[in-house]
């Protein structure tokens, strides 16, 4: 067990989550993580089988006397984002996550934690060896590929899970129970390059947006954060009236988080860099007082850079570009009505990329409604099919719809009561949860998700509530003691 979670509980748990840690688990590469379950199933001496995708599904056998109780699955996915803060050197193939405690809290050193969804392996693992606990007959399912594409859900097979009820471990809010979600889907808009020589005259120099906090773009899209991209372009834009040409930018990684960081290369003007770096100092003030209360640390800065020659995009094309993503919509479309709080539609400008063939746009589009998902899709879309660049919608996922006369939901209800002496609040999530998936690959399935409580999921903010897992246990094992 790491130093960081020694003494926590439930011990089991904690002694499993350090052990993922070390295991390299990112979307796509769950090899290790996949054969890492298997193993630990057989060697508690449970039936576990993986498919050819790398979803697990292990089964343990009833405590006695609940033998004719209901199949009730326990599912979470064994991926993780892997995102790191730009000076921290980690590679997610190989290091192991670097495990630290802050009180209440345990987090990473510099990249993601990997709660999410690591707390839900952990905790199945601990359930599959504890011969102590009171259950009917369980299964197990470990889905891979959550994180980008949910591709592990999307492919289970007829009859490789049999429960017809579930319970999703994947939400990160410790006393509320999902019973919805969004929908999504990606859209990515890219510009063939077209470059000219670097202006004679001319100094290179890095443009940099720092310090933002990033974030969930289904959960955190409400908070009102900084976007790095959409502030780089903001700059690169106020640079361009003191003719500053644009090399490369690089910005984001991953299509379901806020782009924390950005960096672009541009060419000064000798005789305007004073002006230039006057310029970015003034925008630098407007960005900081637009989001000074949700983005203290915000930094954008001009540096110059050692080179004496290169490429920079043609006028048009830099003017078409930063046109486009001045235009791109980032954050809410449009709030429930039916649901307080709800996010109903929204989008992301997730990442933006320059290789030596062309630029290229990720954006990704959530709602729980079919109909606003397309309409947020064709006005992004739209934006980049003007700004002269091709784009591309992907299949995406479906949502959730709420089932407010679930038996399992009834079931969890008067469990958290007898627990806590309250109801726990019954929501929807503005995220995809693969229960949308299972519910369609498995009609008729009943489901619930929950789970303690997380924060800064999918950015090295990342932290769970140490006091919040104790009492996600205790509830677990109460649902699964009152199954009838």
């Amino acid at each position: 067990m790491s130093d960081a979670t020694a003494g926590l509980q439930p011990a089991l748990v904690w002694k499993y989550f350090a052990e993922i840690a070390r295991i390299p688990r990112g979307s796509k590469h769950e090899e290790k993580i996949s054969r890492y379950v298997v193993e630990t199933a057989k060697r508690l001496g449970l039936e576990a089988r993986a498919d050819k995708l790398g979803n697990v599904v292990v089964k343990k056998p009833a405590s006695p006397g609940k033998e004719r109780v209901r199949r009730v699955a326990l599912q979470g996915h064994l991926d993780m984002v892997c995102e790191k803060n730009k000076e921290k050197a980690h590679d997610f193939s190989r290091d192991p996550i670097e495990l630290v405690r802050k009180g209440n809290f345990l987090t990473a050193n510099g990249t993601t934690l990997g709660a999410d969804n690591g707390i839900a392996v952990a905790t199945n693992l601990a359930i599959m060896e504890d011969r102590s606990l009171v259950h009917g007959p369980l299964e197990f399912v470990f889905t891979i590929d959550e994180e980008t594409g949910l591709t592990g859900a999307a492919g289970l097979q007829p009859g490789f899970v049999e429960s017809r009820t579930l319970l999703n471990l994947d939400s990160e809010e410790e006393g509320a129970l999902y019973v919805g979600c969004s929908g999504g889907r990606d859209t990515i808009g890219t510009w063939k390059l077209a470059t000219d020589a670097s202006p004679a005259g001319a100094v290179a120099a890095t443009l940099k947006v720092t310090g933002l906090k990033g974030g969930h773009s289904g959960l955190e899209i409400d908070k009102g954060r900084g976007n790095a991209v959409k502030i780089a372009n903001r700059a690169v834009l106020a640079l361009a009236e003191l003719g500053v040409r644009l090399a490369a930018i690089e910005g984001g990684d991953k299509h379901n988080a806020i782009p924390r960081e950005c960096e672009a290369v541009v060419w000064v003007p000798a005789r305007q860099w004073d002006a230039a770096l006057f310029a970015v100092g003034e925008f630098q003030k407007t960005a900081k007082a637009e989001l000074a209360s949700a983005e203290p640390a915000l930094a954008v800065t001009l540096e110059k850079k050692a080179a004496k020659k290169g490429k920079v995009l043609k006028r048009a094309l830099q003017q078409k570009l930063c046109q486009a993503v001045a235009a791109l919509p980032h954050g809410v479309l449009k709030m429930s009505a039916d649901i307080p709080g709800l996010v109903e539609t929204s989008t992301n400008v997730a990442a933006i990329h320059t290789t030596g063939r062309g630029i290229a746009i990720a954006t990704s589009q959530r709602s729980s409604v079919a109909s606003e998902l397309d309409e947020a899709c064709f006005m992004v879309r739209a934006v980049f099919e003007m700004g002269g660049a091709a784009a591309t919608t992907s299949d995406g996922y479906p949502g959730w719809k709420p089932n407010l006369d679930s038996p399992i939901l009834k079931t969890a209800k008067a469990t958290y009561q007898a627990l806590h002496g309250k109801e726990p609040e019954v929501k929807a999530i503005h995220a995809g949860l693969e229960c949308g998936i299972i519910g369609e690959r498995y009609p008729g399935m009943d489901m619930v998700s929950f789970g303690p409580t997380l924060e800064g999921v999918h950015s090295p903010d990342e932290r769970i509530h140490l006091d919040t897992v104790p009492k996600f246990w205790d509830f677990l094992l109460g649902i699964l003691k009152a199954v009838n």
